[in-house]
């Protein structure tokens, strides 16, 4: 049997840690949730290895979705800078894992996924672990979810082409937006923030991590 509570201190150890993430918040949030409740049954025994995990095969025209390494995550996380003041809208759930530590770190979490199969998962992962301060709504992801706007952060849980001006739209004043732009080892981890209704953004790193679905750039055509 093996003892995932070991697994998960050596994951903060020796994947977070060691990547500049020096957050106690973010740090503590890793330590808590057990991320083998929210990986599928056949990949318990690599909840904590130092990779992408596949959460749903790619059927029926939609891409595989996969729950972010850990180490890019933590580092996308801390560069939020979010407190349990914060109401954050975390953009493809998945199965709920970045939802969840998101609730350890911030005040409310709304909670967007697109598959609803995903978000049946998410709703029953979050309650089990009894989650309270984090609803799952389904929804484009392009699209946000207006109805529970503004908010103090916004995460998205992949890398995408382009930001639609709609997620923007919902930041409230002061608010953080998380994305990863691009795609392949030249995407860049990027923080755009909303101070007096004008909008900037900072580039923080490279990240080479998986795509959101419903960012890409409508293809053009050529004459």
């Amino acid at each position: 049997m093996m003892d995932f509570e070991a697994a998960r201190v050596k994951m903060v150890e020796n994947q977070i840690r060691t990547t500049d993430v020096t957050s106690h918040s973010v740090l503590s949030a890793f330590f808590t949730v057990p991320r083998e409740d929210f990986v599928p049954e056949k990949s318990k025994l690599l909840a904590y290895i130092d990779c992408d995990i596949e959460i749903a095969p790619a059927a029926a025209g939609k891409p595989a979705r996969f729950l972010m390494e850990a180490s890019p995550l933590a580092k996308l996380l801390q560069l939020g800078v979010i407190t349990k003041e914060d109401k954050v809208l975390d953009v493809g759930c998945g199965t709920g894992y970045v939802s969840a530590v998101l609730s350890q770190v911030a005040d409310k979490v709304i909670a967007l996924e697109s598959d609803e199969d995903l978000a049946a998962q998410a709703k029953t992962n979050l309650a089990a672990h009894g989650y309270e301060n984090v609803t799952v709504v389904a929804g484009d992801l392009e699209k946000g979810h207006a109805g529970s706007a503004p908010y103090d952060v916004i995460f998205l849980n992949g890398s995408i082409e382009q930001l639609p001006q709609a997620l923007l739209e919902q930041l409230g004043e002061d608010g953080r937006l998380i994305a990863v732009l691009g795609y392949g080892h030249a995407a860049r981890a990027t923080v755009f923030m909303r101070e007096r209704g004008a909008f900037s953004e900072n580039v923080f790193f490279n990240a080479s991590i998986k795509p959101l679905p419903g960012f890409a750039k409508a293809k053009e055509f050529v004459f």
